[in-house]
């Protein structure tokens, strides 16, 4: 993530689809859904020892927040999501607790950087996780065709740290740089980004510029 972005917000993944510009070409594009977000929290130095807001977004009941969520949030709302930013202003803008940030900071041209977290696939193994090959599908080989293969040696008589192989796939943490912003609506809350982001439909997203 940037350090000190002048534009931030978290969005959730709505899916993608294809725009065309204004030069005939068709560009695909990820559509991003933001809901207002509430600034909880705005640290200074003097309290903190660093500088920095915190945005809450989403909905969630309130009886589910535990009670210290609840003393944080105060009346600002019962959020999903919060998540902080180096950051305390947007251009010129100088946040405070309590303020409301949207789609409208963005505009068709500025470049992104959107980091999320990729899809989970539990456990994998080597032939999913990493494109193993798979052994001959040929005599002699039954049951065996997705096995890792032989991963010893003679020195030092244990497995190296490192090695490919089984285990839990995806639910990483990706961050897309140089996006660019295609489209916004700022009535219905959607910015429009070329290319692909991480994540499933309904995750959310950290959005900075």
């Amino acid at each position: 993530m940037a350090k000190n972005p002048s534009k931030f917000v978290l969005a959730t993944k709505a899916g993608m689809t294809q725009i065309y510009t204004d030069g005939g070409d068709q560009v695909a594009v990820t559509v991003l859904q933001v809901a207002p977000n509430v600034v909880t929290q705005v640290k200074t130095k003097e309290k903190d020892g660093y500088e920095a807001v915190q945005l809450g977004t989403g909905e969630k009941k309130a009886k589910r927040l535990s009670k210290g969520l609840r003393g944080h949030f105060k009346d600002l709302g019962a959020f999903r999501w919060t998540r902080e930013f180096t950051s305390t202003a947007i251009g010129d803008r100088t946040l405070a607790l309590g303020d409301k940030v949207d789609v409208s900071i963005f505009e068709p041209g500025d470049v992104v950087t959107v980091s999320g977290f990729t899809k989970g696939k539990g456990f994998a193994g080597a032939v999913k996780r990493h494109g193993f090959a798979g052994m001959p599908a040929s005599h002699g080989h039954k049951h065996v065709q997705r096995h890792v293969g032989s991963i010893g040696q003679r020195f030092p008589q244990h497995t190296l740290k490192g090695l490919r192989g089984p285990g839990r796939d995806g639910f990483e943490k990706i961050s897309m740089r140089g996006l660019a912003v295609m489209a916004v609506d700022a009535e219905q809350g959607l910015l429009a980004v070329k290319g692909a982001v991480p994540g499933a439909k309904g995750s959310l997203l950290t959005v900075v510029a």
